[in-house]
């Protein structure tokens, strides 16, 4: 059984390196997966407009329908720059498709996955503009609004983001607030933590346990994923001629 999960591509154009690089990597997965996890932030931005005015990434959706058509289970979590997806990903590529953190059981382990943008509880103004965000009030009128207010959302998120990961960054240890939330996952009687999110590349198992942390870094500039195999997580790298550090 094989298990791949990706987070943080961002994709935004074609025409970058990203985006076309996980297309060949998806092309290389048709009728070689059994379970695809994507774990937030596919997408520089997206909301389920009916309209579908996104339309540049549709050559991201016809590869996720061939993977998909080839038995492969999707199972998307919704990110910070994803979310409300709509029906292209629950009916046309039958993804499950979760708001926030859920139990997964791969391979015999019990793994807390998600996307990663509620572990830091101190990150207190981006926690409540969430709780704003996902309402159902929201989800509900994001079929009333104009197609053209989705590029606009998008480049104003966008630029907040680009301005906020670097102050918060300079500001949090990512690697010691990831190791602090695995160590309680640890006494809840989870195997490991797989999550995006933070951009960092990381796999680390507790001192003195098998509880194991995947942080699956980004599809921007690392090119990491995470895979499960004969029940181990592991930290890889597209393509896999190249090094992680």
């Amino acid at each position: 059984m094989r298990v791949i999960f990706i987070a943080d591509a961002h994709l935004v154009s074609p025409n970058d390196t990203n985006f076309r690089l996980l297309l060949r990597f998806l092309s290389e997965l048709e009728g070689e997966l059994d379970v695809l996890y994507i774990m937030g932030d596919l997408f520089d931005f997206w909301l389920g407009f009916p309209s579908h005015p996104f339309t540049q990434y549709n050559p991201v959706l016809d590869a996720l329908e061939r993977v998909v058509a080839r038995g492969c289970r999707l199972v998307y979590f919704e990110g910070n720059h994803d979310f409300h997806l709509g029906t292209i990903f629950s009916q046309r590529l039958k993804a499950e498709i979760h708001t926030g953190p859920a139990i997964e059981y791969i391979q015999g382990k019990r793994l807390y996955v998600c996307h990663g943008d509620q572990i830091n509880r101190e990150d207190l103004l981006y926690r409540l503009l969430r709780c704003l965000l996902r309402t159902g009030l929201v989800a509900a009128s994001v079929s009333h609004f104009p197609p053209a207010w989705a590029e606009i959302i998008r480049r104003r998120l966008q630029k907040q983001s680009q301005a906020g990961y670097t102050v918060k960054t300079a500001r949090w240890n990512y690697r010691q607030i990831l190791l602090d939330f695995a160590r309680m996952l640890q006494k809840q009687g989870y195997d490991g933590l797989v999550t995006g999110h933070f951009h960092l590349a990381l796999r680390e198992d507790i001192p003195g346990s098998t509880f194991a942390v995947l942080s699956l870094g980004d599809w921007m500039e690392q090119f990491t994923y995470g895979e499960m195999q004969d029940g181990e997580l592991q930290l890889k790298i597209y393509p896999a001629d190249r090094s992680i550090f």
